[in-house]
């Protein structure tokens, strides 16, 4: 039998720690150590499992995507990692330095949005680019941008008070900083979840006389979410066995329902008798 030959994606080199530089466009800011810690004493057990990905520069190495993994080996004390060289240029670097970050979904959102940012701002990449890049739909892409509307001081609270993209997003509605400061702290007071988030802001927006379409939309939502609940139920009263499930992301709300096929389905046709 005729041994398949493999094309080689990438030769691995143990690479000195000291040589190599970190990313600039790393997009996460924040590390958990005790998330490091674990990740140091896999690899004292098996060692570097995946290399990290690195290109060459004048004066050494530029780390391209591994952020963790170099950190924790560096808690271990090894003073070379197994690498891969890429021939990459900043703007390759910075994208895919995102991408995996994004592929683990532990960038906040805000964080996110600064890489989103710096992409669009320093790199000339537009948004219909990075939608195609990273698998986003353009409108997504603008929404993550909006977020930097927002004042740094109140990124940073609602970051560190766990609160996510649509907490945010539900400030951005109201019209001064001032008011948007004012409703962040409730909401870290109270420990409110969206819903109750929302209903804030819109509360205040009353006050003022200036409610929006906005609320009135997700209200519209509900009304749509129960009339499907109806449609769902009509069809069990008639003897199919249907089967919906709701799930809701960030970005968007999820209906499928699942009918059985004619030929599985156990109804009486025209002309036959049931049972």
């Amino acid at each position: 039998m005729k041994t398949q030959k493999i094309k080689s994606a990438g030769q691995i080199f143990l690479i000195p720690q000291e040589s190599i530089l970190p990313n600039p466009n790393q997009p996460r800011q924040r590390f958990d150590y005790d998330e490091l810690e674990g990740l140091a004493q896999s690899i004292r057990q098996n060692g570097v499992l995946q290399p990290i990905t690195v290109r060459q520069t004048d004066t050494g190495f530029e780390l391209v995507s591994g952020e963790r993994r170099l950190r924790a080996a560096r808690l271990v004390g090894l003073s070379k990692i197994p690498a891969v060289v890429a021939e990459v240029d900043n703007k390759t670097s910075a994208v895919f330095s995102l991408i995996e970050n994004l592929q683990r979904q532990d960038l906040d959102c805000f964080e996110e949005a600064e890489a989103l940012d710096r992409l669009v701002t320093d790199y000339g990449m537009s948004r219909e680019e990075l939608s195609r890049k990273l698998g986003k739909a353009p409108s997504t892409i603008s929404n993550k941008l909006r977020l930097l509307r927002l004042p740094e001081d109140l990124r940073y609270r609602l970051s560190r008070g766990g609160l996510t993209e649509r907490h945010a997003r539900a400030l951005l509605l109201l019209e001064t900083d001032e008011q948007r400061a004012r409703a962040l702290g409730i909401m870290l007071d109270r420990r409110l979840n969206v819903q109750e988030s929302e209903r804030l802001v819109e509360q205040m927006l009353a006050k003022t006389g200036k409610n929006r379409v906005h609320y009135r939309g997700v209200r519209d939502v509900r009304v749509f979410i129960n009339t499907l609940n109806h449609a769902v139920d009509a069809i069990r009263r008639a003897g199919v066995d249907a089967d919906a499930a709701k799930s809701e992301t960030s970005e968007y709300i999820e209906y499928v329902v699942r009918i059985p096929k004619l030929e599985q389905l156990k109804l009486p046709l025209p002309g036959e008798e049931a049972g």
